[in-house]
């Protein structure tokens, strides 16, 4: 009995023995295949794609700092707190800054009036311009008339002291007639008399006569020297009066200048009284902070550095061996250390100009005769393509760690 279990032993081993060979086939055959499918990934992945580790998240870091000078009344931030766009930071004391525009705007009123005056007066100024030379020609005029009735009145005069003389000689015959009559009395005493007193009375006539004559003479060379006065008069105000109305004109020109610099001086103030009033120019996380109530500020002072938590980007140093087939606008898949290996879609785009051993400080000489040749990185910029939706809990920092995979087929 023992023999026969022996060989039903025998039976059932050489009855399995085929199902084993079996199983193993197919372990190693999906065993082959898992690596021929693994080496074909790892060649499509090496042939097609370009990784690195030496890439991080980059973003501006914003410096907030005073654009006036003041005393800080207020911080209603503190570090590593989250702000939003146009948050208020702080509060500086604007008493000093509304004084500054009080009287910003009290010199604007005052320049506006001004400028009021100066217009008013240009057209004032053109109508007096052409009364003047309206005038002026009238008096021209006038004194040519004067002149033209004072020359005619020395003729009169003239013609009066050549009849007076006339007279004078008929008189003075008259006495040298009566002399030798009244001598023999042939004529009275009496006619004699008043012959002499007539010729006296005729040369009295020459010397009145000669004396308007100067006089009238005289008049004549006032009324010329008017003449002349007044035509300088007219020429002057044709001269001169559309030159005043220029030099008005110019003066109101110059008044509505002054409106607009004291208007800029009163923008001026109205910005600096809102830059007492600081807020964050970008959303982020505040650091770096270093100002309390009661800081006295000067202008350009550093506050407080503001860490985007958008507009953010990558950028990963390829060595120059990965950059053959690299170019703009490959995509991107970006994997995140610091979040569990998170992915995140993005395209390439810039490739650095330089390599950063020659945008170091101190760039490698390499003519010393001691040249190692060292494989160079070059910086690659590459920017995210989903960032609102991927990144919507605002999850990534700038100087994160991340593995970029570059898609170069």
């Amino acid at each position: 009995m023992a023999d026969a279990a022996v060989q039903n032993n025998d039976v059932v081993t050489e009855e399995e023995s085929p199902e084993k060979k079996s199983r193993r086939k197919l372990i190693v055959i999906a065993v082959i295949v898992v690596l021929l499918i693994g080496g074909g990934l790892f060649w499509w992945h090496s042939t097609f794609t370009e990784s690195t580790d030496d890439a991080q998240v980059d973003g501006v870091l914003y410096q907030v700092s005073s654009r006036v000078a003041g005393q800080v009344i207020k911080v209603y931030v503190e570090d590593n707190q989250q702000v939003k766009a146009g948050d208020l930071l702080l509060e500086i004391d604007p008493k000093d800054y509304q004084v500054a525009l009080e009287q910003a705007q009290a010199n604007l009123a005052s320049a506006e009036a001004a400028a009021i005056q100066a217009n008013v007066t240009v057209p004032i100024t053109s109508i007096t311009s052409s009364t003047s030379i309206s005038t002026t020609s009238s008096d021209v005029q006038g004194s040519q008339a004067a002149v033209a009735q004072a020359q005619k009145q020395v003729q009169a005069a003239q013609a009066r002291i050549d009849q007076a003389k006339a007279n004078a000689i008929k008189s003075d015959l008259d006495v040298d007639r009566y002399k030798p009559l009244v001598e023999k009395d042939v004529i009275s005493k009496q006619q004699f008399d008043a012959a002499v007193a007539q010729a006296a009375a005729n040369r009295a006539a020459v010397l009145e006569a000669e004396s308007t004559l100067i006089a009238q003479q005289e008049a004549v060379r006032q009324y010329q020297q008017k003449l002349a006065q007044s035509r300088s008069q007219a020429v002057e105000s044709v001269k001169n009066g559309p030159q005043q109305v220029k030099a008005q004109q110019a003066r109101a020109q110059a008044a509505l200048a002054d409106v607009r610099q004291a208007q800029a001086k009163v923008d001026q103030a109205k910005l600096n009284l809102s830059y007492t009033r600081v807020t964050a120019p970008t959303a982020g996380i505040i650091n770096r902070k270093n100002v309390n109530a009661g800081a006295n500020l000067s202008v350009g002072q550093d506050l407080m550095t503001i860490v985007p938590l958008t507009n953010l980007w990558v950028t990963a140093n390829f060595k120059e061996t990965q950059l053959e087939r690299m170019s703009a606008g490959q995509s991107v898949v970006i994997r995140v250390d610091a979040l569990g290996g998170r992915r995140f879609h993005g395209k390439v785009s810039q490739i650095g100009g330089a390599t950063g051993s020659r945008l170091s400080l101190f760039p490698p000489e390499n003519a010393t005769g001691n040249f190692v040749k060292v494989v160079q990185r070059i910086p690659v910029r590459v920017d995210f393509t989903n960032f609102e939706q991927e990144d919507s809990d605002l999850a990534l920092r700038p100087g994160f760690s991340v593995t970029p995979d570059v898609t170069v087929k």
